[in-house]
């Protein structure tokens, strides 16, 4: 029986070039993901601080750049063409790694610099995506769309990890990151092929900075929206700063292990993104997003309670991951349509670029304090309050209006 072409990709041209070059780079990304930090353990020894700094240096453009770049892809309307190019820059900086290992000059000042400047591009490449996605697909595709996009960042958590740890392994860490590399030129030759025109710019007129802000400042939804997220992103990144340094120094576990655990267990993320559409229509988007919101933070408090014999060690981890990666795919699918709907064009990549100096911006934060606190009162109580922190999330989203959104919500001016 062969298998089945989702409707999507066999009816919408621009989509499917779309899907087709983010399927591999966002592969790609799931190897860096592993190869970038575990090269910094294995290949220049990093310490807490070290790895929480290299982190924070990534993702500190969001806290800084992210609302100038709102106003200026809003502005200028070429959203295609500003994701296009923060593909090349991203795909020529990666591969600047593998080639100063290879000649013996790989240094900390270099790590810290190309994870600062791929942040920058990163920036604007989502900043552009906020306004670009709403011109390649109908409203009534968004939840089948991001459905679609989302498993196959699955499907990349499930191979890329466990490939990436492999690579690790395998070639010494940062020759791993050449995969990475070209998958951004893939993903920017198939932008270039999408034929779709962009809104036009927005005038001055409609705002500035404190537009996209004040937006989401006087919309209930995706205020909650975003005081949850960001919570629960914080404490994330307080975690994640810390747990390829933990699983590997503290539970012993070998850095093929760790990609093949956790890419194994990224089938969770395939399993709820194939079903996130049937329990969105259930349920309604509103309390399914909830749903998802629980469910990524909740079962990563069985990482720092993993203890006993290896192979109970290793089936913890897997579980974690396991349950975690489903509610993440409940939170970004749902989370992206409610925005999809809500957003009005005139003003989508500056709410979204509002939205990333919060919700992104205090990710550098936490990784900064996870290098604080892992350096002060130890790796495994950070790893404590990572996991069960980010549940405090809750607290912004079950009293809001989202818990009756059932349907995908119209534009608000």
């Amino acid at each position: 029986m062969r298998p089945r072409i989702p409707r999507l990709i066999r009816t919408n041209a621009n989509f499917r070039r779309y899907f087709i070059g983010q399927s591999v780079s966002l592969l790609g990304d799931q190897v860096s993901i592993i190869a970038l930090p575990l090269t910094a353990v294995l290949a220049l020894h990093a310490s807490a601080a070290q790895m929480g700094a290299l982190t924070t240096a990534y993702l500190l453009p969001n806290l800084i750049l992210s609302l100038h770049a709102g106003v200026w892809v809003d502005r200028s309307g070429r959203r295609r063409q500003v994701m296009l190019v923060a593909d090349v820059v991203r795909g020529l900086l990666t591969v600047t790694i593998p080639i100063a290992y290879a000649l013996g000059d790989l240094t900390w000042p270099q790590l810290y610099a190309v994870s600062f400047l791929l942040g920058c591009a990163s920036v604007f490449f989502f900043v552009g995506y906020g306004g670009f996605f709403q011109t390649i697909v109908e409203r009534e595709d968004y939840i089948d769309a991001n459905t679609l996009l989302n498993g196959t960042r699955g499907f990349s958590f499930l191979a890329g990890t466990s490939l990436g740890g492999v690579l690790v392994q395998l070639l010494r860490g940062p020759y791993a990151l050449a995969l990475d590399g070209v998958s951004y030129l893939w993903s920017a030759l198939f932008l270039k092929r999408i034929d779709v025109p962009d809104p036009p710019g927005a005038p001055r007129e409609t705002g500035g900075l404190g537009t996209g802000l004040r937006w989401i400042r006087d919309n209930p939804v995706m205020r909650a929206e975003l005081l949850g997220v960001a919570t629960i992103n914080f404490f994330n990144f307080v975690y994640w700063a810390l747990f390829l340094l933990y699983a590997s120094r503290y539970l012993h576990v070998a850095p093929a292990t760790i990609g093949v655990v956790i890419g194994v267990a990224a089938a969770g993320t395939l399993v709820a993104s194939a079903l996130t559409g049937r329990i969105a229509r259930a349920i309604g988007v509103g309390p399914a997003f909830l749903i998802g919101c629980f469910l990524f933070p909740a079962p990563l408090l069985l990482v720092p309670a993993a203890r006993g014999p290896h192979w109970l060690v290793i089936a913890f981890l897997f579980t974690a991951e396991f349950i975690s990666g489903a509610g993440l795919m409940l939170l970004d699918i749902l989370a992206g349509t409610i925005q999809a709907g809500l957003i009005p064009p005139a003003v989508r990549s500056r709410v979204s670029g509002a939205f990333m100096v919060v919700n992104y911006g205090v990710r550098p934060l936490g990784t900064s304090l996870a290098g604080v606190l892992g350096s002060t009162i130890g790796v495994h109580n950070t790893i404590w309050i990572g996991a069960g922190g980010a549940l405090l999330g809750m607290a912004f989203l079950l009293p809001s209006p989202i818990r009756g959104l059932h349907e995908v919500p119209e534009p608000v001016d």
